[in-house]
């Protein structure tokens, strides 16, 4: 079975191409892209188009790559045993397992996701280097090695917050999600609001893209900016014809502030206004 999208997911043919490229050659997927551009979705769609379980690991700025193989409970051991109203010998209950372990040990294959790796220490992506190479890891405590049941899809997220190390990316097949074209956005909204009026979807659309262009935002606004704005101008019951009538060096669209999210960039479109109406 190879992926194509979904009834929710819009793929480009490059997607495609790189997602089935990664499933095949069992390597790891390093997806990049503007914040927005449905990086973190692609997994879950992965997921339900391959009808295989799928596990998160959401990755913060203190995430240890340790944290994902599993984690030994020292402090609760030394306490049950001064306590001695618990059976301490069994080590293993005093281990958590991480994703990775889930994922390693889970009956079928299944789709893992590392959201947003760029996240933690610079050192985090080597340290996972020999566990997603090999897909196996030594657990000391049980003196035991943990081995892959079953290959995960592995599907890595970034928002190129910082540079990965180049071992790492070695070890990854890579693609970047490009901004969507009027005519693939188009086709997203059209999943979103199938009975949306076309017209309504144009200039919504020419609307959102002239904002995007506005040199200097700090944050171009996203596909889920727009699907949100959108669904604003839905509930208002926006009129196609006075949006038509709108452009974006004589007017601020209505329900701008689901487009833009800080004041810098509200300033940054009234200047755009006031220098061609000036």
């Amino acid at each position: 079975m190879k992926f194509t999208g979904t009834e929710n997911y819009i793929a480009t043919r490059e997607l495609q191409i790189a997602v089935n490229a990664a499933i095949h050659l069992q390597k790891p997927l390093l997806i990049k892209g503007e914040p927005g551009t449905g990086k973190t979705l692609l997994a879950h769609e992965i997921a339900k188009a391959m009808q295989k379980p799928i596990i998160t690991w959401h990755i913060k700025s203190t995430t240890t790559a340790q944290q994902g193989l599993y984690d030994y409970d020292a402090v609760a051991r030394l306490r049950d045993s001064q306590l001695g109203d618990r059976d301490v010998t069994n080590i293993g209950e005093y281990i958590n397992k991480g994703k990775l372990w889930e994922a390693f040990t889970a009956q079928e294959n299944v789709v893992l996701l590392i959201d947003e790796i760029d996240k933690a220490d610079i050192e985090f992506p080597n340290d996972l280097l020999l566990e997603l190479d090999k897909m196996e890891f030594f657990v000391y405590e049980l003196g035991r090695t943990i081995k892959a049941k079953n290959r995960p899809i592995v599907i890595i997220t970034s928002n190129n917050e910082k540079e990965l190390p180049d071992a790492f990316l070695r070890r990854c097949l890579f693609h970047y999600i490009q901004f969507p074209d009027a005519l693939t956005m188009q086709e997203i909204v059209n999943v979103h609001y199938p009975a949306i009026q076309e017209q309504l979807v144009t200039e919504s659309l020419r609307l959102f893209y002239q904002v995007r262009n506005v040199n200097g935002l700090k944050k171009k606004p996203s596909t889920s900016e727009l699907i949100d704005w959108i669904k604003l101008l839905l509930w208002e019951k926006a009129n196609p014809t006075e949006l038509a009538e709108m452009d974006l060096k004589q007017n601020i669209p209505p329900f701008v502030e689901a487009l833009i999210k800080n004041e810098q960039d509200l300033e940054m479109l009234d200047d755009h206004k006031k220098y061609y109406s000036s």
